[in-house]
């Protein structure tokens, strides 16, 4: 199993269903869906019911979601993941982090890397983004998350870094050392009204899933039935 006195896992959700019509169960502590084996992590889809269980919400697929939560939060700093994505249409692999104080979007969040998978188009490309209270997902105060996206056609055959490079001043998203998606802090005199742009002053912690279907993951095949996300390593180099 991942290391737990760094890792921990996210099944808040599993009961009522996940966010942003997502269409897994999240398991716990379950080889099937996360395995360290030959120096990588894996964290595997399938399609399968876990009917049995209590937290059991219906769904079609299993997958896990490894948080550091309550273990390793930091501020400002460089962050490496090496990984491969999977190739499946109907996956949606993220490398991101969260604010600690637990409010989103007002805490901030930094997908160092998300995939989407409605096409083989998206499955050639990769996204960096950033949500606050001002920008975020759903259309903030003064508009959607801010990011970009990255060309990357190898990124469900070959492990590539992706990294994060965080200071009191910006935010450079980038792949194997090329940074193609930058935020910055706007250091606007009125603190309550920086912050609804640029709350990347406290802790976040990460977090690593492979969720199926949603508004990212696209339709899932009627023939799926597993993919993985493999994970090399995760590198923090934190400043505090």
């Amino acid at each position: 199993m991942p290391d737990g006195s760094k890792w921990s896992y996210d099944t808040e959700r599993n009961s009522v269903g996940w966010y942003n019509n997502e269409k897994q169960y999240y398991a716990s502590a379950r080889l099937q869906n996360s395995e360290v084996a030959s120096g990588l992590l894996s964290i595997s889809a399938l399609r399968e019911r876990l009917s049995t269980l209590p937290d059991f919400g219906g769904q079609d697929f299993t997958a896990a979601r490894l948080i550091t939560r309550g273990k390793f939060s930091f501020t400002y700093g460089f962050v490496e993941v090496r990984a491969k994505m999977p190739c499946s249409l109907g996956t949606w692999p993220a490398i991101w982090m969260l604010g600690t104080g637990g409010k989103w979007p007002d805490d901030g969040e930094i997908d160092l890397m998300e995939q989407r998978g409605g096409s083989a188009a998206d499955k050639a490309e990769v996204l960096g983004t950033v949500h606050t209270a001002a920008f975020n997902w759903s259309g903030g105060s003064m508009g959607v998350a801010k990011g970009a996206t990255r060309p990357l056609p190898t990124a469900c055959t070959e492990f590539h870094n992706y990294q994060l490079n965080w200071t009191p001043d910006k935010l450079e998203i980038g792949v194997n050392g090329v940074v193609y998606s930058t935020v910055l802090n706007p250091k606007l005199t009125n603190a309550a009204q920086n912050y609804q742009q640029w709350p990347f002053d406290k802790p976040q912690y990460l977090l690593l899933n492979l969720a199926m279907g949603g508004d990212l993951g696209g339709a899932i095949p009627a023939g799926f039935s597993r993919d993985t996300l493999q994970v090399d390593h995760v590198r923090v180099y934190a400043n505090q």
